[in-house]
């Protein structure tokens, strides 16, 4: 009942909404931050889903146009506290039998809904209701939220395991942090339900455009996204989740958990001075170099990470730590201002979710396949070489976003370079 209150309360008048939080850009911040820890700190503490978002990204996405996007961050917030709570309770396979996995994976089905929708959503939020001159510092706050999350999530794991053993972690203290995340989904239903609908979410609810004719419309817009996404989301898993499994699996591997959470503070760190650095010299500018410099980076770091001791290992982190959380920090505004006003949050969301799927879900499992195709532990930087000559490719004749009024017509045709 809740869910459907704050649905309703979504759609109704423009007055109320807008004018009750536009004293302090705060709350906004936190609002994105705070969804996204809880999103992926689950995702970090019981592993990756991917195949459920594009699915909960054109039905959540969906919402956000024609409901509010409010609501959508509200609904989905419900959505993955629900899921994840349930999966820290749910009973194992002694007690109630093949049942258990059945649930376990309808669990993470309803989580992986849940991403499709939050993460992008609160992207078009913070920076709706971001000053134009500081979108991309206020947007990097729910990129900041997916690393935040997953810093928690290491080391809830680590706490669990240090502090119970091995033996009754596995048994039952995996729970705990399931358990506990309820704690964000409580702070995060309340922060949000105090928030505004901005003025553009209200103005996409009135207008309600159809769903597939928006897509294709959108078809622009979404392969630019692919360009802005690929890359960077490829080379943040490549470094951060294969290299990490490849180095923590043998004796000693502890070191190397501990190394990789302190790559990711640096990573935390970059991504909002990203997203400031944009507002000061253009997204599309900085985002070319960045992806030009991580490409420079790649393979002598990747080489630091899978033969350097732990102190190499978190030098080689650090060289694409810093241009890739950049490039993350600035993206969730740049996603926005390509965007059209009333298909935003769906097609950004789906274009984003697919990009994704294709490119971080299936990073892992590319590395491995290049380095048993081409005998070389190198051989993994090669697919993130190829989405960063993409990205160029597509970059190079987009016109600056960060200019542009989120309400204006979209720039699907404006392809010159700036």
């Amino acid at each position: 009942m809740a869910i459907q209150r704050e649905l309703t309360e979504s759609s109704g008048s423009a007055g109320s909404l807008v004018t009750r939080t536009d004293r302090s850009s705060l709350p906004t911040a936190l609002a994105g931050l705070i969804g996204n820890v809880l999103e992926w700190f689950d995702f970090a503490v019981y592993g990756y889903g991917f195949g459920a978002r594009p699915i909960g990204s054109l039905v959540l996405g969906a919402v956000g146009d024609r409901i509010g996007r409010r609501a959508l961050l509200t609904l989905s917030i419900a959505l993955m506290g629900g899921a994840t709570l349930l999966i820290g309770l749910l009973p194992g396979y002694a007690s109630i039998g093949v049942a258990a996995p059945i649930l376990l994976v309808t669990l993470r089905l309803v989580q992986g809904f849940s991403v499709g929708g939050e993460f992008t959503g609160s992207m078009v939020y913070t920076t709706e209701r971001s000053a134009a001159g500081a979108r991309g510092l206020l947007s990097s706050s729910t990129a900041a939220g997916v690393t935040l999350g997953f810093i928690l999530g290491s080391i809830s794991a680590w706490l669990v395991e240090t502090l119970l053993g091995s033996t009754a972690a596995a048994a039952w203290g995996w729970r705990i942090p399931f358990v506990g995340s309820v704690i964000f989904c409580i702070i995060g239903w309340f922060l949000r339900r105090g928030l505004a609908e901005t003025a553009h979410g209200l103005t996409a609810a009135r207008k309600r455009s159809p769903l597939f004719a928006s897509l294709w419309a959108d078809r622009l817009s979404m392969l630019q996204t692919f360009g802005i996404v690929a890359m960077t989301n490829a080379a943040y898993y490549l470094t951060f989740t294969f290299v990490v499994q490849r180095r923590s699996a043998p004796h000693g591997g502890s070191a190397f958990l501990l190394v990789n959470t302190l790559s990711l503070i640096v990573l935390l760190i970059a991504k909002p001075f990203g997203g400031w650095l944009s507002d000061r010299m253009g997204r599309r500018r900085l985002l070319i170099i960045l992806t030009i410099l991580a490409m420079i980076v790649l393979r002598p770091a990747l080489r630091l990470m899978l033969d350097g001791s732990p102190a190499q290992f978190f030098f080689g982190q650090i060289l694409l730590a810093v241009p890739v959380g950049a490039a993350l920090g600035l993206q969730g505004a740049m996603l926005v201002e390509i965007f059209p006003l009333t298909t935003r949050v769906t097609s950004m969301s789906f274009a984003y979710s697919i990009t994704l799927a294709l490119t971080g879900g299936t990073a892992p499992l590319l590395s491995a396949w290049l380095i048993q195709l081409l005998g070389s532990p190198l051989a993994a930087a090669d697919f993130v070489y190829l989405y960063g000559v993409i990205g160029l490719c597509l970059l190079w004749p987009m016109q600056e976003t960060n200019t542009r009024t989120l309400g204006a017509t979209p720039a699907r045709q404006q392809t010159s370079p700036s």
